[in-house]
C-alpha cells in the first residue's frame, strides 16, 4: 500500500507507534501553504518506498494532543518514527532529494 494515510489523535498510537515499518508522519494544516507544496512529494515517497516505509499525515489543528505530545511548533513538520520513537525530525518544506537523504539511514 503506497498511498499516504491519515491518522488522528485516536489512531496515532496504533498506526504509528506500533508499526513494524518506520513511519514518516507529516504534521500539516489546511492554512499552511508549504504543507500543500510537499504533499505530492510525500505521495511519491510513499509509493516509491512502499514495503519499507509507511507515510501518514495528521492535521495539526484537528489533533492537538499529538501535536503537543511531540512538541511540534512549525508546519510542516516531518517526524520519522521507528519502533515507537522519533528518530528524525525535519521542519519546513524540503526538496524530495533532501527528505530521501535524511530517511535513507533508517530504511
Amino acid at each position: 500500500m503506497g498511498a499516504v494515510q491519515t491518522v488522528t489523535d485516536a489512531t496515532f498510537d496504533e498506526k504509528v507507534l506500533k508499526s513494524e515499518l518506520p513511519v514518516l508522519v507529516d504534521f500539516w494544516a489546511d492554512w499552511c501553504g508549504p504543507c500543500k507544496m510537499i504533499a505530492p512529494v510525500l505521495e511519491q515517497i510513499a509509493e516509491e518506498q512502499a514495503g519499507k516505509l509507511t507515510v501518514v499525515k495528521i492535521n495539526a489543528d484537528q489533533n492537538p494532543d499529538t501535536v503537543r505530545r511531540y512538541g511540534v511548533m512549525g508546519l510542516p513538520t516531518l517526524n520519522l518514527y521507528k519502533n515507537g520513537e522519533v528518530v528524525k525530525q525535519l521542519v519546513g518544506a524540503k526538496p524530495k532529494r533532501l527528505i530521501e537523504k535524511e530517511l535513507a539511514e533508517y530504511l
